[in-house]
């Protein structure tokens, strides 16, 4: 039996709390999409105030993926080296201060500067807050559980619109940050008074023993490649349209802000029920054939982004808009809870950070090319949906790489890791 280290004693000497960890952790995640969200909404009229090109606009939206992207490996490093309710608590605490400076921005550099250190302050939450649900859930129901918190960013990003264009409209951009992240630091508060202690003592508390992270086997695994290009392929979908779609309905349909505001959310709606059901569907009707899940959902993904390409009504491009989104969700899900359940304790927030870096490089990537297709075409959005059709069948692809025999062998691995310690 594997030497456990102090931080994974104290962490299995606490008594679980597993529905008051998800649901906060739920919340947080709606939270924090909530507050990206607020710059993709208010993009053109940052763009107003600033005076800025479309290219421009998608580095501003990107500069946030550029330094969360590339926290998600440091940030899986610190969760398995000090615990995961500590880090929670420091990526909360950091990206509301900094939701709240991005208010305040007064040039460019400033809130090129600000993204900048949002994306820090809120990069290890996505690795702390999965290997926390790990922590308090049963084996058993990890995979359910792991796409269950997923659902919560398409939940955050449908809430979004309808939550910051009524402010944002009424009172400006700036103000809508600034009560976003008094939201946040209260909401610590919250999560500190549930879920103490924040650092439980016991017995071992002296032991010398300090946390090993396997990063040679982690960094040369394959099958954590393998994922990373999956999630990546299938994040450009949603980082690219999350970013340009209000602006593509506000300048090539020529809608104003109001009449937006219910139309943004349905994607992400349809988002949020393919993320719930995808862990049920899995584990009930795909198991040990769940490369086949995420493969057959990744290739309907690209069918219908096909179709939002080809569409020509504003009415088809929000349908095929809806089902990409669905089922670019059900393998995104797919994908983590299956992934989560390959995994032992000890090396669990660095592997998922490495597979959630492939996301979140897609979210720093897929605003600024997608900006530098758009002006370089003339305003036309057509050359980034097919840039988009290109990415789902990344995904697709890859999936097809997964091996059945590696990926049962991990699970019976990560089984007796759970049985174990």
């Amino acid at each position: 039996m594997e030497k456990t280290s102090p931080i994974a004693e104290r962490e299995n000497s606490t008594p679980k709390k597993p529905v008051s960890t998800f649901i906060l952790l739920y919340a947080a995640y709606i939270i924090c999409f909530i507050d990206r969200s607020s710059i993709n909404i208010a993009l053109s009229y940052i763009g107003t105030d600033f005076h800025l090109s479309t290219a421009t606009l998608g580095v501003v939206a990107s500069a946030f993926f550029f330094s969360y992207s590339f926290m998600q490996i440091p940030g899986g490093w610190l969760t398995d080296k000090f615990g995961t309710k500590q880090t929670v608590i420091f990526a909360i605490t950091m990206w509301s201060l900094f939701t709240i400076l991005t208010g305040f921005a007064w040039s460019l550099v400033s809130l090129l500067l600000i993204r900048f250190l949002f994306g820090i302050g809120e990069g290890a939450y996505p690795s702390a807050s999965l290997k926390q649900i790990s922590e308090e859930t049963s084996y058993q129901r990890r995979s359910q559980a792991t796409s269950g918190i997923v659902s919560s960013n398409y939940v955050g990003a449908a809430i979004a619109p309808m939550i910051m264009a009524p402010i944002i409209a009424g009172v400006g951009w700036r103000a809508s940050f600034h009560v976003m992240g008094i939201i946040g630091l209260v909401f610590v508060f919250v999560y500190i008074l549930i879920l103490r202690p924040i650092k439980p003592v016991t017995a071992s508390s002296n032991s010398s023993v300090k946390t090993k992270i396997p990063w040679s086997k982690v960094l040369s695994s394959s099958l954590i490649w393998k994922f990373f290009t999956i999630v990546f392929g299938l994040s450009i979908i949603t980082k690219g349209l999350d970013t340009w779609m209000p602006t593509y309905l506000l300048q090539s349909r020529h809608i104003n802000l109001a009449g937006i505001a219910w139309l943004v959310p349905l994607p992400s709606i349809a988002a949020g029920v393919g993320a719930i059901i995808s862990g049920w569907l899995m584990v009930h009707f795909f198991a040990k054939k769940e490369k086949w899940f995420i493969a057959f959902a990744s290739l309907l993904a690209t069918i219908f982004m096909y179709g939002m390409y080809r569409s020509s009504s504003l009415a088809s491009v929000i349908s095929f808009e809806v089902l990409t989104y669905f089922f670019k969700s059900i393998a995104f899900s797919g994908s983590f809870a299956f992934f989560a359940s390959l995994l032992t304790k000890r090396a669990y927030g660095s592997s998922i950070g490495i597979v959630n870096f492939g996301g979140q490089l897609a979210g720093f990537l897929a605003p600024i090319i997608i900006g530098i297709l758009v002006e370089s075409f003339g305003g036309s959005y057509s050359i980034a949906f097919l840039f988009l059709v290109f990415a789902a069948a990344i995904a697709f692809v890859a999936s097809l790489t997964l091996g059945n025999q590696e990926l049962q062998a991990k699970k019976q691995t990560a089984i007796k890791d759970y049985q174990t310690n």
